[in-house]
Order: structure tokens, then C-alpha cells, then sequence
């Protein structure tokens, strides 16, 4: 029996198809991290940035993932419609230069707290947002921010006035 060494053309074109099948075989087992973390900064009914809010009130931090409400048509929509939102979930609607705001809940399902936030990062005050209610919730002074949270959220967790919120 005679044995044929495989040219060097040969060896390299099985090399090479070797490392394309296990390429393509882990990433179909494992998808990226970027992949991951890009879906996982999204809302998926709103399509919005979500980014963690931290409020640090006495009882300790709390953090909040919000939907991030930028633009001028993401803040007229805010949480209009939502039939649910997570207990630790929220959404921010930043502004600036700071301004006196005020909030209503037009076609706004869920009780909300309306949290007033300065520009020194501390909350003015919180409003109670009750749905469907066309009078609106006003700031005690300029604010750079209002993030809404459920309803009595602030409350169970013994936020308030004072209290620091960084995002």
C-alpha cells in the first residue's frame, strides 16, 4: 500500500473550511454580546432607549429601568395607552434648559407618579397622575426632568422631595 501526502493546496483548503464551520457553528451557538446588550437597552412595546435611573432617598437607592422620552413627539406619547409597566420600571422625559412643567394624563391608563426633578438633580415634588385626568400636575419650580413611575410607587419606597436621581 502506498501512501499520498496531500499537497499543500489541499491541506490549506481543508484548513481553511475547518476554521469558516467552526466559525460559523459558535456564533450560531453564542450570539455576540453587542447583539445582546443592544436589545437590552430597547423597550420592546415603545421602541424607546431604556437607561437605569438611581434615586437615593433615605431608605437607600432605588433603581429604575426608564424609557428615555427625548424628542417633543416621545414626550407628548410618554405612557399613553400602557396597560402595564414592571414595579421598578419608569420613564424619564429630560429637558433643557430647566423650566416650569407640568404634566396631564390625556388617554393615560395607569395611575402614575409624576416626579419633579430640579437642576440639581433632587426631586421638586411628585404629583399624583390619575388616569384619564386632563387638569394638569404642575412642577414647584424649574425642573430638568420629570420621571413618572406607578402610582404610589414614590410612596412605598419613601421617595420625596430632597431625594438625589442620577441617570
Amino acid at each position: 500500500m502506498t501512501l499520498r501526502r496531500p499537497s499543500l493546496a489541499t491541506v490549506c483548503a481543508a484548513l481553511c473550511a475547518a476554521t469558516l464551520l467552526a466559525a460559523c457553528s459558535q456564533q450560531s451557538a453564542n450570539p455576540a454580546p453587542e447583539a445582546e446588550t443592544a436589545t437590552a437597552t430597547v423597550h420592546p412595546e415603545s421602541g424607546l432607549e431604556v437607561i437605569p435611573v438611581t434615586v437615593t432617598s433615605s431608605n437607600g437607592e432605588h433603581v429604575f429601568a426608564a424609557e428615555v422620552a427625548a424628542t417633543d413627539r416621545e414626550q407628548a406619547m410618554g405612557l399613553m395607552f400602557r396597560t402595564a409597566m414592571g414595579a421598578d420600571e419608569g420613564m424619564i422625559f429630560p429637558y433643557d434648559p430647566p423650566e416650569p412643567l407640568s404634566f396631564w394624563m390625556r388617554n393615560t391608563v395607569l395611575p402614575l407618579d409624576i416626579v419633579f426633578i430640579g437642576p440639581d438633580h433632587r426631586i421638586l415634588n411628585v404629583g399624583e397622575g390619575i388616569p384619564y385626568n386632563e387638569v394638569s400636575v404642575h412642577s414647584s419650580g424649574p425642573a430638568i426632568a420629570v420621571l413618572e413611575l406607578n402610582g404610589g410607587r414614590s410612596a412605598e419606597l419613601g421617595i420625596g422631595p430632597g431625594d438625589l436621581v442620577e441617570w
